[in-house]
């Protein structure tokens, strides 16, 4: 069995910086962050990765994974793989988040030669990073190489390395069979999740409206094993108006399912 950890992803404020995030997320009672490549750790920015490693020890907020920008396969690209893996060491991250594939291609539409060359990419970064003591995960996101369950487990297939893994996160409109279904599939391969609350339409919702979703799919994974000495972290992202207010509700909202989680096991 594996206990979810509540946590951050910094994206979900772009618009604050470092320490604004790390004292809200203090103030929530969220117990790390994901730090986002392209606004508050950027990769050629060593300083700021350490100094806000450093805050967030001060604060005793784990740093969960480095949410890079890096396209396995693509060359359009602004970051570059290595300068990713020297920002994820100093800024002490254990794992680094990338995305599979051209963003805005599906999996569906990607063509052979798409598919064969992110796998390779994924391959060569996985060992790299295995390397360092960092894992790898993938962005589970639409119009990815990484969109869904099946799509998933072909390309980490494709790409046989041991330290590549996924994560989850609901589209909007999923029913909640269909989640299930989905974590079911991937399971074996899950780091960490992106929790939000969207209608189907795209709308951002309190996530509190959310829980006859959410309820049932954090005690699936918290039924799973975690990965060998790191938690798995629920990570919120997206909260309703990129308030700070929603944040503090939404929060309570998911340490509060995660505690009565805890209590039933």
């Amino acid at each position: 069995m594996s206990a979810l950890t509540p946590g951050l992803c910094s994206v979900t404020f772009r618009a604050l910086p470092p320490d604004a995030i790390i004292a809200l997320a203090a103030e929530c009672g969220l117990k790390g962050i994901e730090w986002g490549a392209d606004v508050h750790v950027r990769p050629h920015d060593r300083a700021i990765a350490r100094a806000v490693a450093a805050r967030c020890r001060d604060a005793g907020l784990a740093i969960v994974s480095y949410g890079s920008y890096v396209e396995a396969g693509s060359h359009i690209t602004g970051q570059n793989f290595a300068d990713v893996l020297e920002a994820a060491q100093a800024l002490g991250a254990p794992n680094i988040r990338i995305w599979a594939g051209r963003r805005g291609i599906p999996s569906a539409e990607a063509s052979l030669e798409d598919r064969n060359g992110a796998a390779h990419a994924l391959r060569g970064m996985a060992a790299k990073a295995a390397s360092l003591g960092i894992s790898l995960s993938l962005e589970f996101h639409p119009q990815t190489l990484n969109d869904g369950a099946e799509a998933s487990r072909a390309l980490l297939a494709a790409a046989r390395h041991p330290n590549l893994h996924t994560y989850w996160q609901p589209r909007p409109g999923i029913t909640l069979e269909e989640a299930a279904a989905e974590l079911d599939a991937i399971a074996p391969h899950l780091t960490h999740l992106h929790v939000f609350c969207w209608s189907a339409s795209g709308e951002r919702r309190p996530l509190a409206e959310g829980a006859d979703f959410w309820r049932p799919l954090l005690r699936r994974v918290s039924a799973l094993a975690a990965p060998p000495g790191r938690p798995r972290y629920a990570l919120l992202e997206f909260v309703a108006g990129d308030d700070p207010e929603t944040l503090r509700r939404d929060a309570a909202t998911l340490r509060n399912w995660l505690a009565e989680e805890a209590e039933s096991e």
